[in-house]
């Protein structure tokens, strides 16, 4: 075999022209199909990496009422039982989960204002001790909730930057009071969610899909001072952070399933009623799976993509022809060769060994040359398209073995033809 392969590589060498046009089709196909498959993986990755997080994510789970979600005010008392700490102890009993909160969420449409002016739609969160931390929030001003203003009920509110800006202008608005249904409340800092990572955004739906849920300002306030608001308790929505992204989907159900029996919720039967009066009576805890609506996403940019690695296969194809052809040729330019070998007692495995040995080296060596070519293609249209890519481990190694398998099946036949030469006929061939 290793004799083979030095006589493949003499063969190349000596017809360099010749056998670089022969492994062109080859070359060409791998590096589209290396390039697309590379920008296809960048693109399936930017887009769970825009959902999910790069490794601070949270998992929302939020009571829906059919499919709705569940807004204090929207309603009245919901009857819904409040969350207690022996629920987020059960969640967090959960293998995939790490860490637990619970929040409260509303909007006020009116009944907020500042300095006597209305504030108009702002979102309401009631946070519990650990839901700022979790939800990626740090102090630009001011300063976070602490242990005592829950346990004294402080009349205190905290604005993101969105709040803070519509409402307080380009002024410090900490220590300031705002006035949410006519009981004062004073501002006690401005946070911001971290940018652990940045969404790739190149369109304003791409906005929409990433940012267009959280646009507006948001006030935050201990969860314990909402029934001041509200005047009753409201139900909680739940974060949780699992333990990686991979455990994403199966924590949300986990964590929904709990709260779900928490709450007494009615499990999904085949039989039931469906009717618009059974979804608007029935509350239900259902978890953000952001791994599915990234695979969404991912499908969309890949059916496409996929029409495009077939149509780079035909260069493939094409190139499988050219190197059969060109074997074809070095039979033929080789009848006396083989004749001679024969005649000294090679057997017909020998010689189908040795041309077969040779189709595969060729394709080969157009496979790898295909693959680094497609590595600087991919590249270059990340740097001119703007496009992420990735590159595919398994990918450069399938396309070689791929390769190999193309030199073997598409040499068989001058390979065959090869070793049935008659040995007196092949001597005597000028």
């Amino acid at each position: 075999m290793i004799e083979n392969i030095r006589l493949s590589f003499q063969g190349i060498w000596a017809h360099k022209l010749r056998s670089l046009l022969t492994m062109l089709g080859i070359i060409i196909g791998i590096a589209a199909i290396i390039a697309i498959v590379s920008t296809i993986k960048g693109t399936a990755e930017q887009i769970k990496e825009n959902l999910v997080g790069s490794g601070n994510n949270v998992v929302e789970i939020k009571l829906k009422q059919g499919e709705w979600d569940y807004a204090s005010g929207d309603y009245g008392s919901s009857g819904i039982k409040v969350i207690t700490d022996k629920v987020k102890e059960d969640i967090l009993a959960v293998d995939e989960v790490t860490a637990v909160a619970s929040y409260r969420y509303g909007t006020m449409y009116n009944g907020v204002t500042y300095e006597s002016n209305a504030i108009n739609g702002i979102t309401m969160i009631g946070a519990d001790k650990d839901y700022m931390q979790m939800a990626g929030y740090t102090v630009t001003r001011g300063r976070m909730f602490v242990d005592r203003d829950y346990k004294n009920y402080k009349k205190f509110v905290i604005l993101d930057d969105a709040a803070a800006s519509s409402i307080a202008g380009g002024e410090n608005p900490v220590g300031k009071t705002i006035e949410i249904k006519g009981d004062p409340y004073v501002i006690i800092g401005v946070v911001e969610q971290l940018d652990s990572f940045a969404p790739r955004i190149t369109s304003l739906q791409d906005w929409q899909t990433y940012y267009g849920d959280s646009a507006a300002g948001r006030l935050f306030l201990p969860d314990v001072n909402w029934p001041m608001i509200y005047g009753f308790d409201e139900p909680y929505n739940v974060i949780i952070k699992p333990r990686s992204t991979d455990d994403i989907t199966e924590a949300g159900k986990k964590s929904a399933d709990i709260l779900n029996e928490f709450i007494g919720a009615k499990k999904d039967t085949p039989s039931e009623d469906k009717s618009e009066d059974s979804e608007e009576s029935n509350f239900k805890y259902k978890s953000q799976d952001l791994l599915e609506k990234a695979k969404q996403m991912q499908q969309v940019s890949q059916s496409t993509s996929q029409q495009l690695i077939w149509i780079a296969s035909i260069s493939l194809l094409v190139g499988g022809i050219g190197v059969m052809n060109i074997m074809l040729v070095s039979v033929t330019e080789r009848t006396r060769e083989i004749g001679l070998k024969k005649a000294l007692g090679a057997r017909k495995g020998v010689i189908l060994g040795q041309f077969l040995t040779e189709a595969a080296v060729l394709t080969s060596l157009g496979g790898l040359i295909g693959v680094a070519g497609g590595i600087g293609l991919a590249y270059l249209i990340s740097n001119v398209a703007d496009v992420p890519v990735a590159i595919s481990g398994a990918a450069i190694a399938i396309s070689v073995a791929f390769s190999t398998i193309i030199g073997v099946v598409f040499g068989l036949i001058p390979s065959v033809k090869a070793a049935n030469l008659n040995p007196i006929d092949a001597l005597r061939y000028e």
